[in-house]
């Protein structure tokens, strides 16, 4: 079992470290065992982003916003989700303030449910993708005003 265990933290660290990196596509091969990858990027999703599971971008200069917002973007490819149970309340609705590290949504990746937190305190301004969607690497997931 502990092997197991070693091997699938192996298999999330190598998925991280792809995932986190300028490549496009990858495969993997040992012991009759394979791990195939793509990345659909798109031209503004950033790469390697440093924040992490917490990323953020910067957007400002629009002459509608009356102050900058930002957005949370998804650190993953997977299937979003607004709450942490099937039917349960959202994690976050338009209108609620929330605080840095404070959970506004779960992406499943191959069988994990994983917590994307808010980077920095603000407002939700607009929920950008609907429960159970399925999300690429670095796409909005929400509009947040800071403050």
């Amino acid at each position: 079992m502990e092997n197991v265990i070693n091997n699938l933290d192996n298999i999330i660290t190598l998925i991280k470290t792809v995932s986190e990196s300028s490549l496009t596509s990858f495969h993997y091969e040992e012991g009759g065992n394979s791990l195939s990858m793509e990345i659909r990027r798109e031209a503004s999703a950033p790469v390697g982003d440093p924040a992490g599971d917490k990323a953020a971008v910067r957007t400002e200069g629009r002459e509608e916003d009356t102050a900058a917002s930002d957005y949370i973007l998804s650190p993953m490819v997977g299937t979003f989700y607004a709450s942490r149970s099937e039917g349960g309340e959202p994690l976050v609705s338009q209108g609620d303030s929330v605080k840095a590290g404070q959970a506004v949504g779960i992406v499943e990746a191959m069988k994990l449910m994983n917590e994307i937190e808010a980077a920095f305190d603000g407002v939700v301004e607009e929920i950008l993708v609907e429960n159970g969607q399925m999300i690429e690497y670095g796409q909005p997931l929400m509009k947040i005003r800071r403050g």
